[in-house]
């Protein structure tokens, strides 16, 4: 097999190993097999690279050959290295892109490796020391997420070895073996926690859901961390308030600010105890648990019983007065339960719904900086809501992936006269299932921020986002819905999406210059409701030929 090196510098330490009980000899074999099968793994960050048809595969770490791509996101953070030395700013921003980065890595890539149960089912019942499967696992996790630390934060240590010293240097460092264990024993002893109490198939939904809430509240907490400096004539200013202790990357920024500048107040005195203290407690804790944490993972093996839903005559109706045709309501019930029961699916477009929640309440926190409560109330800051929308593209061209793609022969074998009821269908489902209760409830809290003379506007604004959905469907690349695998994403549709983007102002655009005219967005609404027909007509009618 494969000799790697990483476990040719691994035997350097082998009697490290050696002395906490672990059996060195055998946890090297099974980490070299894992390396062999990471081999075969597709990364999240390069799904986007289609397979070439008749192409012979050349076994290679896809993992590794995606660390440029977070090269590049680490040179963006050079520039705070070279802002001077107020480091409570530079540096939570700097370790809180690099934060973002590597928990996103660790939820997307790493939480099959984190809860995956072959080891329990194979090496258990053979002679191998369980403290050695463990220590095999929490390697193989490490390897990776040294490299992608390495890839994100190296360059920008090196910047920062010349322009602040030796002294930060030794310290970054210091702080990201911190950062990187302390993510590592956070992302598990979340999974822990509802491991004990969920299992078979409620646990695997809820796991997803946690990861695509620890997705969404990344990117809240990030907003928190920029929002807590203000810019004051010219120069960056932090107002200590009691909630900056629950933002992670200001432990690391005030552990900077205590060890270049000599900063020793009590505030960030604790800022630093906790950034110090905390992820070594967690990690003994961790290690207390590990046992029970494997233990736990055979929940995983286990499937509950499916519920069997009682049959809705309201349902039904509701269902006669979207689709029209037998046919078309087949395909809205089918599309809708993949949406809702299919979990690589769901882990790949839910985080962009919830970032659809939460973008036009970030813009509208914005408002709050220069304006009072009764000044945004009053004013057209609604309009946010339109940020809402950038997410449909990526969601509309999602839905022609699945992990069941294998089952699409079933599409082939239907009686189908055309394909306009599947695509239609798909679409309505879309609509009502994922993106209607979302921006419903973005309406209710717009509504009790500025007031029911805005529901024109809101029901304007949902007119937009069907015609635009439409439009994307349209322009995207036909293929039946759920029928593709993930891994034949194609990165050139990323432009596409950016394109299709551009869009949204323009819609908003238009909206904005009807609220200016007498009668405006009653004349445009009109004008929407011509339009949505004409679309839906013409956007459906697909023969088998153009189906690619």
């Amino acid at each position: 097999m494969k000799d790697f090196l990483t476990l040719r510098i691994l035997d350097r330490f082998k009697f490290i190993f050696t002395r906490f009980g672990i059996e060195y000899p055998r946890m090297r074999s099974i980490l070299q097999v894992k390396l062999i099968m990471d081999q075969r793994r597709v990364p999240t960050i390069f799904n986007q690279q289609a397979k070439k048809k008749g192409t012979e595969h050349k076994e290679s770490n896809g993992y590794l050959k995606s660390l440029w791509l977070y090269v590049i996101f680490g040179l963006f953070t050079i520039p705070f290295m070279l802002m001077g030395d107020n480091y409570i700013f530079q540096m939570s921003l700097v370790f809180g892109i690099l934060m973002f980065l590597v928990m996103t890595s660790m939820i997307s890539d790493f939480s099959s490796v984190l809860l995956d149960i072959r080891d329990r089912n194979i090496l258990y019942p053979k002679p191998v020391n369980k403290r050695t499967i463990s220590a095999a696992k929490m390697i193989h996790v490490s390897i990776y997420l040294w490299l992608l630390t390495i890839s994100i934060i190296g360059i920008p240590l090196i910047v920062g070895l010349f322009i602040n010293g030796f002294l930060f240097f030794l310290v970054s460092i210091f702080i990201t073996v911190l950062l990187d264990l302390f993510i590592v024993v956070l992302t598990a002893l979340l999974y822990l926690l509802i491991l004990r109490y969920f299992d078979g198939e409620k646990l695997k939904d809820l796991i997803n859901y946690v990861q695509i809430g620890l997705s969404i509240a990344i990117m809240i907490g990030y907003q928190l961390l920029a929002r807590s400096f203000e810019l004051i004539d010219l120069n960056i200013a932090l107002q200590p308030e009691w909630w900056q202790i629950f933002i992670i990357p200001m432990w690391y920024g005030a552990i900077f600010e205590l060890v270049m500048n000599n900063q020793f107040s009590s505030f960030y005195l604790i800022l630093a105890i906790c950034g110090i203290v905390i992820p070594i407690i967690s990690f003994f804790i961790y290690l207390k648990l590990v046992p029970t944490f494997e233990k736990s993972l055979q929940k995983l093996s286990f499937h509950g019983k499916g519920k069997i839903k009682k049959h809705s005559q309201i349902r039904d109706k509701l269902l006669k007065l979207i689709c029209y045709s037998k046919e078309e309501r087949a395909f809205f019930t089918f599309a809708g339960l993949m949406m809702k029961n299919e979990r690589d699916f769901k882990l790949k477009v839910y985080p962009s719904l919830g970032f659809s929640l939460v973008l036009p309440f970030i813009l509208l926190i914005n408002s709050y900086t220069t304006s009072s409560f009764a000044e945004v109330s009053q004013s057209k800051s609604y309009f946010s809501i339109y940020f809402s929308l950038i997410i449909i593209p990526t969601v509309i061209m999602m839905l022609k992936f699945s992990g069941k793609y294998k089952g699409a022969w079933i599409y082939r074998v239907a009686p189908l006269n055309n394909l306009a009821p599947v695509f239609s269908g798909t679409m309505k489902a879309f609509i009502v299932k994922l993106y209607l209760p979302l921006y419903l409830l973005l309406c209710v809290i717009f509504i009790v921020i500025f007031g029911v003379r805005i529901m024109p506007d809101l029901l304007i604004i949902f007119m937009n986002s069907i015609i635009y959905a439409i439009i994307c469907f349209m322009i995207f690349k036909k293929s039946l819905p759920f029928s593709e695998s993930f891994e034949a994403f194609q990165q050139s549709s990323g432009w596409i999406v950016f394109g299709l983007m551009l869009i949204v102002p323009v819609l908003g655009g238009i909206h904005f210059i009807s609220t200016l005219i007498n009668f405006g967005i009653f004349i445009y609404f009109l004008l929407l409701i011509v339009t949505l027909i004409i679309l839906w007509k013409v956007a459906f009618r697909i023969s088998w030929g153009k189906i690619s």
